[in-house]
């Protein structure tokens, strides 16, 4: 029993971090993303 707990924890732990690593990327990609578009809209409107 405390192999298959220690199993499911570690797992469990595992992807935890791999998807607050991903979330971690994700936003800041779209930050980056929407920061470009907001730049680009406001040059146009220079224009």
């Amino acid at each position: 029993m405390d192999e298959q707990l220690r199993v499911i924890l570690i797992i469990i732990v595992s992807v935890s971090i791999f998807g607050l690593i991903v979330f971690v990327f994700v936003r800041s990609y779209l930050k980056n993303k929407i920061d470009y578009l907001v730049k680009v809209e406001k040059n146009k409107k220079l224009k």
